[in-house]
C-alpha cells in the first residue's frame, strides 16, 4: 500500500494554497530560460503557469488574504507581456510549418519579407519581456508570493470544505460561459427556439467572420478561463466532468484555430500594405479554407450547447462533486 506523502486536502484554503503553489513554482522554474530567449517552449510555459496563477489567485481571492502586490491587475499585466511574445512564436511557427510548404516558389519567396518584419517586431517585444521580468512590479509580485506561501493569511471562507463551497465557486462561470453571446453567431430564433443555419459556403462563413469574428473570440476567452478553474478541482469530479472539460478545452482549441487564421491575415496584409489575396493568392486560400474547416467542427459543438439537457447537465454535474476526503 503507497503512503501519502501530502496532507489530505480538505479546505478552500488548503485547495487555494496548493494552486498558488504549483503555478508559482511553475513560472518561476522557466523565468532563467525566458530572460536568455533559449526556448520558445519556456516561453509559453512561463506564459501558461502566470495565467493559471492568476487564475488561482482571482478565484481564490474569497479565501486568501495577499498582499497588493498580488493582484489580478498587476499578474494580468505581466502575463501579456509574455503573451505578446508567445503570439509572434505562434505566428511564425504556424507559417513556417503550416502555410510554407504549401506554397508555390514565388509566394515562399515573398513570405521571407514577413518573416525578416516579424523578426524585427520580436526583437521589440523581447526587449519589452526582459524589461518586465527585471522591473519593480515582477519582483515585488514574486517577494510577496514568497512570504504568503511561508507564512499564509487567510479569509474566514477558507476553513469551508472544499466541497461545501466548490458547486457555488464553479455554477457562476459555468453560467457566463453557457450565456456568451458567442453562442449565437450563424443562428436564428424560430418560434423561442434558437435553430443553428447550416450549410453556409466559404464567402457566407467569411462575412460572418468579419461581423462576429471579435463575439466567438470573446467566447474563446471564456473557454479558457472556466477551463483552467474546472482544471484546479479534477480530482474532485467523476467522468462527466472530465468529459465537459475535455469539451471545453476543444470549444477553445477550434475557436482559436479560427482566431489564428484571421489574426495571420489581418498580419499579412499589414505587412504588404495590401489585401493578401493578391499578394499571394495561394496562402490567402489557404487561410479561408482553415477557417472554413474550423466553423464545421464548431457548428456541432454549439449545437449540443446550445440545447437544455446539456446546459442542465453540465449545471447538475457542477453541483455533485465526490463525496468523501481526498488525499
Amino acid at each position: 500500500m503507497k503512503l501519502a506523502t501530502q496532507p489530505t486536502v480538505k479546505t478552500l484554503g488548503d485547495y487555494a494554497y496548493q494552486a498558488i503553489q504549483k503555478h508559482f513554482k511553475k513560472t518561476l522554474k522557466w523565468e532563467k530560460s525566458v530572460k536568455k530567449d533559449e526556448d520558445p517552449e519556456a516561453l509559453h510555459q512561463m506564459r501558461v503557469g502566470m495565467r493559471r496563477l492568476r487564475t488561482a489567485v482571482t478565484r481564490f481571492g474569497l479565501a486568501v488574504d495577499v498582499s497588493k502586490p498580488v493582484s489580478d491587475k498587476n499578474i494580468g499585466k505581466i502575463a501579456r507581456r509574455l503573451g505578446s511574445l508567445r503570439d509572434l512564436d505562434v505566428l511564425k511557427e504556424s507559417l513556417e510549418n503550416n502555410y510554407k510548404p504549401n506554397l508555390p516558389r514565388k509566394e515562399q519567396e515573398s513570405l521571407q519579407t514577413a518573416f525578416t518584419a516579424l523578426a524585427k517586431q520580436r526583437e521589440d517585444v523581447l526587449s519589452s519581456v526582459q524589461k518586465t521580468l527585471k522591473n519593480e512590479s515582477y519582483k515585488s509580485l514574486k517577494d510577496a508570493l514568497d512570504k504568503w506561501l511561508d507564512k499564509p493569511n487567510y479569509q474566514p471562507f477558507a476553513s469551508f470544505t472544499i466541497q461545501q463551497v466548490l458547486p457555488d465557486l464553479l455554477l457562476p462561470e459555468v453560467s457566463n460561459f453557457l450565456l456568451h453571446p458567442g453562442w449565437l453567431v450563424g443562428t436564428q430564433f424560430v418560434d423561442s427556439e434558437v435553430k443553428i443555419q447550416k450549410n453556409w459556403e466559404l464567402e457566407k462563413i467569411e462575412q460572418q467572420l468579419i461581423i462576429e469574428g471579435k463575439i466567438l473570440h470573446s467566447l474563446r476567452k471564456e473557454a479558457k478561463r472556466i477551463r483552467y478553474q474546472m482544471e484546479l478541482f479534477t480530482d474532485l469530479y467523476g467522468e462527466s466532468y472530465a468529459a465537459y472539460l475535455t469539451e471545453v478545452k476543444t470549444i477553445q482549441e477550434i475557436l482559436g484555430t479560427m482566431q489564428d487564421s484571421v489574426v495571420l491575415a489581418e498580419w499579412l496584409a499589414d505587412i504588404f500594405k495590401s489585401e493578401i489575396q493578391a499578394q499571394m493568392p495561394t496562402l490567402a486560400n489557404l487561410l479561408t479554407e482553415n477557417r472554413y474547416q474550423s466553423w464545421q467542427q464548431w457548428q456541432p459543438l454549439q449545437e449540443r450547447y446550445l440545447k437544455t439537457e446539456t446546459r442542465h447537465s453540465f449545471h447538475l454535474t457542477i453541483l455533485h462533486p465526490l463525496s468523501g476526503v481526498i488525499g
